[in-house]
C-alpha cells in the first residue's frame, strides 16, 4: 500500500516544482523611478501589491501571464519566462494623467509639494507648448513667471537680461542639469542659447540661493533640465518656424532607450535677418545666424547604475548697428557696427549609483570652453578676442530615511579667462565647496529644511552660507512656508550692463565680493472641486546686497572701474497669483509689487528699469483633442531711468492658436498685439555721431508686433 500513496503525493507536489519565486521592480518608463504599491496579478490567482519602493515578491507558475498595473499607468502583461530575478518592468503613464513633478535642484528627488523651500517649476507640458510659440530660446517662457522681468539690454546686439525680484540680471545664476557655467564673459547671451525642444523642465528658486550651487545666486537661480531617453520606439520631432520679422528656426530632436543603452540628439539652426523697425537707420533686430547641437549617450549597466556622456556646441554670429553697414554697403557716413562671434564647446559626464532604494551616490562634471570675438568700427580695426574656460564637478551622497532626507557632498568650480589684449589681464580662480542639507519631517504637519555650504575661493577666501526653510501644513488645503539664506557673487570686469564698445576701457581693480541676505514667506491654498482645481498663492520677499559692484568712470582717464558701494541694494515686494482649472479651461491672474532701492545713491535711490507694479492674466481653452487657443496680457508699470525720470506704463498682449492633426501640430502665435514700442514714445538714439552713436536705456519692446507660424512633426 505504500507505493500508491507515494505516487499520489508526487502528483500533488508537481505543481510546486513548476512554481518559482521572483522579486521584480515596477518603475515609471519616463523617469525610471519606482512606482510604490503597484500590483501584480496572475489570471485566476490573487493580486500582490508592491512595497513602498516598488518591489514585489511574486510566484511564477508555468506560462500563466502576469498583469502589472498602478494608478495613473497603463496596465502591462508580461510572460513569466521573460522575467529574471531582480528585473525591472516599466509602465507607461496615462496620457490624461497630471504630470508628477519631481524637483532636481535640491538633490533629494522630492516632489514639489513636499519641499519647504518655495520653488516654481515649468514642467514638460509648459515647455512643450513653448516649442511652438517661441522655439528659438526660453527667454519668453521664463519671462511669464511672476517676479521675473525679461528685457532687451542692447539695441544693437539684441542680448537680453533676466531680472528676478527687482535685481539686475548679473545676480541670477543660470544652470543646466544642476551645473553652473553661464555668465561673466558670456554677458547676456546665455539665455538666448537654450532652445526649449531640448528641455524637459525648468526650475526657478527666487531669493539668495548660493547654499545650493555656490556663488552667483543672489536674486535666485534658474536650472534647466535636459530631456532623457525613455523605453520604446525611437522618438523623432522636427520643428520649423517662421516669424513676420524675419526669424527662421529649424530644430530636430531624437531619443530612444533600448535596454541598457539610450541616446538623445538635438540640432537646431536659427536665423534672424536685420530689421530697422522704427526707421532711424539702426538695427532693432540684429542680424544673426546660430547653430546648436547636443548629443548625449546614456548607459544603464545595471538597474542601479546610470551613466551619461554629452557634448553641447553653441555657435553664433551676431551683427548689429547701421543698417547700411550690416547689409554690406558702408560709406564715410555709415560705418557703425558691433559684431559678436560666439562659440561654446561643453562636455559633461554624470554618474549615479543607487546603493539601495534609500541611498544614492552621484558624480557629475562639466567643462566648457567659450570663445568670443568682438569687432566694432570704434576699435580701429582691432578685434577683441578672448577665451574663458569654466569647469564644475560635484560628488554627493543622498540618504532617505523615515524622517530625514539627508544629502552631503563637495564640489570644485573655477574659471580661467585669457585675452590677447594687454589692458584685460588674465583672470584665474577656483572654488572648493562642501555642503550638507537635511529635510527633517518633524511632524506630519511640519518639515524643516536646513542647509549649510562653505566655499573656499582662491582669491576671496571663505564664504559660509547657511539656509533655513520651514513648511507648515495648516490643513489639506492650506500650507505656509518661511525661508531665508545668504548669497555671494565674485566680482568680474564683465558686468551685464557693459556696452561692448567699453570693453577696452575696463580694468580689473580688486574689490570685495558682493554678499547678500534674503528671506521670503508664502501662504498657499489648493483645492479640487470635481472638475475644477483652484490655487491661490501670496508671497513676500526681501533681499539686501552689500558691497555692490558699480561701474564708475576713472577720473582723469578713459577707463571704467568697479567700486564697492558703501550702502546696500535693497529689494522687497509681494507676489500674488490665482490659478483656476475647470475641465479644459485654464485661467491665471497675477500681480507683482517690487520696491528696489540703491541706498548708495541717496539722490536717485530707485533701481533703474524695474517695474514697481506688474499685472498679468492668461486665459486658455482646449476646445477639443485637436484645437487649443489662449490669450495673455500684462500691464507693465512705470519704471525709473538712470537719471531719475520715469517711463510710462504700457500694456502687452499676445494670442495663440494650436491645431493638432495626426502627427502634426500647427501653432499660430502673435506677440505684442497692440504694437507697443519704446520708439513711439521717444527716440532710441540718444546722441553721439553716426560713427559712434549712443542709445537710450531700453525699458520696453523695440521690435513691435510679431507673428510666427510653426509646424511640429512628431513621428
Amino acid at each position: 500500500m505504500a507505493r500508491p500513496f507515494l505516487l499520489l503525493s508526487l502528483l500533488f507536489t508537481l505543481p510546486a516544482f513548476a512554481q518559482e519565486n521572483r522579486r521584480i521592480r515596477v518603475a515609471d518608463s519616463n523617469s525610471g523611478k519606482s512606482i510604490p504599491f503597484a500590483t501584480v496579478a496572475e489570471k485566476g490567482a490573487r493580486t500582490i501589491a508592491a512595497d513602498s519602493a516598488g518591489w514585489v515578491n511574486t510566484v511564477v507558475t508555468g506560462s500563466t501571464p502576469l498583469t502589472l498595473s498602478a494608478t495613473g499607468y497603463q496596465p502591462k502583461t508580461v510572460r513569466p519566462d521573460t522575467l529574471t530575478n531582480g528585473a525591472t518592468i516599466f509602465l507607461l503613464r496615462n496620457a490624461n494623467e497630471e504630470e508628477e513633478i519631481v524637483v532636481r535642484s535640491f538633490r533629494t528627488e522630492s516632489r514639489i509639494e513636499n519641499l519647504p523651500t518655495r520653488i516654481e517649476v515649468l514642467g514638460s507640458e509648459e515647455v512643450t507648448e513653448e516649442v511652438g510659440i517661441k522655439p528659438g530660446n526660453i527667454a519668453s517662457l521664463v519671462g511669464d513667471i511672476a517676479g521675473i522681468q525679461i528685457q532687451q539690454a542692447s539695441a544693437v546686439s539684441g542680448n537680453v537680461e533676466m531680472r528676478i525680484q527687482g535685481l539686475p540680471g548679473k545676480y541670477t545664476q543660470l544652470l543646466r542639469d544642476g551645473m553652473p557655467l553661464f555668465g561673466a564673459f558670456a554677458g547676456n547671451f546665455s539665455v538666448l542659447q537654450l532652445p526649449p525642444l531640448d528641455l524637459k523642465q525648468i526650475e526657478i528658486v527666487k531669493g539668495s540661493s548660493s547654499t545650493l550651487y555656490g556663488g552667483g545666486a543672489i536674486s535666485g537661480m534658474v536650472n534647466v533640465l535636459s530631456k532623457r531617453p525613455t523605453e520604446g520606439a525611437l522618438q523623432k520631432t522636427l520643428l520649423l518656424n517662421q516669424s513676420s520679422l524675419g526669424e527662421s528656426n529649424a530644430h530636430l530632436y531624437l531619443s530612444q532607450r533600448h535596454g541598457r543603452t539610450g541616446f538623445t540628439f538635438f540640432a537646431g539652426g536659427n536665423r534672424q535677418v536685420p530689421r530697422d523697425v522704427d526707421g532711424d537707420g539702426y538695427t532693432d533686430l540684429a542680424k544673426s545666424e546660430g547653430l546648436n547641437v547636443h548629443p548625449a549617450l546614456y548607459l544603464y549597466p545595471t538597474t542601479r547604475h546610470s551613466v551619461s556622456i554629452g557634448y553641447t556646441g553653441n555657435f553664433e554670429d551676431r551683427r548689429g548697428g547701421d543698417l547700411q553697414v550690416i547689409k554690406g554697403t558702408p560709406d564715410a557716413q555709415h560705418a557703425f557696427f558691433i559684431r559678436n562671434r560666439l562659440a561654446r564647446h561643453t562636455g559633461d559626464l554624470q554618474w549615479e549609483y543607487r546603493i539601495s532604494d534609500s541611498r544614492r551616490l552621484a558624480l557629475k562634471a562639466i567643462g566648457s570652453l567659450f570663445d568670443r570675438s568682438v569687432d566694432a568700427n570704434s576699435f580701429g580695426g582691432v578685434t577683441l578676442k578672448a577665451q574663458q574656460l569654466s569647469y564644475y564637478s560635484e560628488f554627493s551622497y543622498l540618504v532617505k530615511a523615515a524622517k530625514h532626507d539627508l544629502v552631503a557632498g563637495l564640489n570644485l568650480t573655477g574659471q580661467s579667462f585669457h585675452s590677447g589684449q594687454l589692458h584685460l589681464p588674465a583672470e584665474n580662480s577656483n572654488t572648493v565647496g562642501v555642503f550638507v542639507q537635511d529635510d527633517w519631517r518633524l511632524h506630519p504637519k511640519w518639515t524643516l529644511e536646513g542647509g549649510l555650504r562653505t566655499d573656499f575661493n582662491s582669491r576671496y577666501g571663505a564664504f559660509v552660507l547657511p539656509r533655513l526653510s520651514l513648511m507648515y501644513r495648516i490643513s489639506t488645503d492650506w500650507m505656509a512656508r518661511l525661508g531665508g539664506g545668504l548669497g555671494y557673487r565674485l566680482p568680474t570686469v564683465f558686468e551685464s550692463d557693459v556696452d561692448e564698445r567699453d570693453y577696452f576701457a575696463l580694468t580689473n581693480n580688486a574689490i570685495e565680493a558682493e554678499r547678500s541676505i534674503g528671506g521670503n514667506m508664502d501662504v498657499n491654498f489648493h483645492r479640487s472641486f470635481g472638475e475644477a482645481d483652484l490655487t491661490v498663492n501670496q508671497s513676500v520677499f526681501i533681499t539686501s546686497v552689500r558691497n555692490v559692484a558699480e561701474l564708475q568712470a576713472n577720473r582723469g582717464t578713459p577707463q571704467l572701474w568697479t567700486m564697492a558701494a558703501s550702502q546696500p541694494l535693497l529689494t522687497r515686494g509681494t507676489e500674488t497669483y490665482v490659478q483656476l482649472r475647470i475641465d479644459e479651461l485654464e485661467a491665471y491672474l497675477g500681480y507683482t509689487y517690487t520696491d528696489a532701492q540703491r541706498r548708495f545713491y541717496p539722490a536717485q535711490p530707485q533701481q533703474p528699469l524695474i517695474a514697481r507694479n506688474k499685472f498679468a492674466a492668461v486665459l486658455a481653452y482646449e476646445f477639443s483633442d485637436h484645437f487649443r487657443a489662449g490669450i495673455e496680457a500684462a500691464q507693465i508699470g512705470r519704471q525709473y531711468r538712470e537719471d531719475g525720470s520715469r517711463t510710462p506704463a504700457y500694456l502687452l498682449a499676445a494670442a495663440m492658436l494650436r491645431y493638432d492633426w495626426r502627427q502634426l501640430s500647427f501653432v499660430l502665435n502673435c506677440e505684442n498685439l497692440f504694437d507697443y514700442r519704446q520708439s513711439r514714445k521717444e527716440f532710441l538714439l540718444a546722441g553721439g555721431d553716426p560713427q559712434n552713436p549712443r542709445f537710450r536705456e531700453l525699458w520696453a519692446p523695440i521690435d513691435g508686433r510679431v507673428a510666427n507660424l510653426s509646424v511640429r512633426l512628431k513621428w
